[in-house]
């Protein structure tokens, strides 16, 4: 009797927790970037999030890896998708005011 229980409740554990697990690492990233990306094409921005980070650490005088850059990219496309507006403000300002 137990088996009978059992083995469709753990099947149905190990699908839920992969769906979850692709859905989390893959799935959400994927749309996260897309959406990003949607937005700088919105403000025809022709610069891609990694580049505008790149120019923007570069202008604060702290350049930084390319493994730190696509890690910034990754957080903020997921968590905070506005910062590249900003970055991208004060890139353009500091350009325009030197």
């Amino acid at each position: 009797m137990a088996p009978v229980i059992i083995i469709p409740l753990t099947i149905v554990g190990i699908l839920g927790i992969t769906g979850y697990l692709i859905y989390r690492f893959i799935i959400f990233d994927y749309l996260s970037t897309k959406s990003v990306k949607a937005t700088l094409k919105k403000y025809q921005i022709k610069k891609t999030p990694f580049e505008i980070i790149k120019e923007y650490h570069e202008k604060k005088g702290k350049p930084i890896s390319d493994q730190e850059i696509s890690r910034l990219v990754k957080q903020y496309s997921q968590n905070e998708p506005e910062q590249f507006l900003a970055m991208y403000d004060v890139i353009r300002d500091k350009s325009s005011s030197e």
